[in-house]
């Protein structure tokens, strides 16, 4: 069984440049997804899909594989994971023959994992060989059925979502409303025919593992760090010792 830990990092971040090799809690923001995948005992190789020369050579000091630079044309804002995917699982198919079974997507800005988190996942994953991929969830802060589409200030608004048999649902009390969850970045397990034959991200069939709301943090500014130190250390997340 070859599973595979991708975790796709690019260099051009405009909110905080450099945040993928900035440090957190001493150690560069990347390191905590490659020792996460490092302490999973599924997990057979780790690599790091960047088109940046620092995120590369601090990705091999941790121990990471380099195999390929990943080219530029893919590691735009609105460049897509499935284009990422697609041209690592082609890459190491054409070069080295190799083929995983199932991939294990790391975001570096989600660096917040419970330990045992990513193998409990992945063992649900082989447990369930009828699902196509495995996504981290926790519940919403706020719920669909009281949001609204608008135009403009001038033109009448509509229900986002609807109950069916329910003609105001916006206008019931939030716990008669249908529990509602939102995906996290902490965690992707995807089965390898899901992106190179169905040319999808999640398949159809797709497993929820659900976490407490404190573990759904995304980097994306110095605030959002600090809350990931504050997290990492209360809880018994996957950290370095230092």
């Amino acid at each position: 069984m070859e599973i595979l830990a991708i975790i796709p990092a690019r260099g051009g971040s405009k909110g905080l440049p450099g945040k993928n090799i900035r440090l957190l809690t001493g150690h560069p923001l990347i390191a905590y997804s490659i020792l996460a995948a490092q302490q999973s005992k599924y997990i057979t190789r780790t690599i790091v899909s960047t088109d940046d020369e620092n995120i590369a050579a601090v990705s091999k000091q941790y121990g990471a594989e380099l195999p390929f630079i990943r080219p530029s044309a893919i590691a735009q804002d609105l460049s897509t994971d499935f284009e990422v995917f697609t041209h690592a699982l082609e890459w190491l198919q054409e070069n080295e023959n190799y083929i995983p079974d199932y991939i294990v997507q790391l975001r570096p800005t989600s660096p917040v994992r419970l330990n045992g988190m990513i193998d409990q996942c992945i063992n649900k994953m082989l447990q369930h060989p009828e699902a196509d991929s495995l996504r981290i969830i926790t519940e919403a802060p706020v719920t669909p059925y009281k949001m609204w589409l608008a135009a403009d200030n001038d033109t009448a608004m509509r229900p986002l979502l609807t109950l069916d048999g329910v003609t105001e649902s916006y206008n019931m009390p939030r716990q008669n409303l249908p529990k509602v969850y939102w995906q996290t970045g902490t965690l992707d397990i995807i089965k390898t025919n899901v992106i190179t034959e169905m040319k999808m991200m999640s398949g159809k069939m797709i497993l929820p593992h659900i976490v407490p709301s404190y573990l759904a943090v995304d980097i994306d500014d110095l605030k959002s760090f600090e809350q990931a130190a504050e997290v990492i250390a209360q809880y018994d997340c996957i950290k370095f010792e230092n």
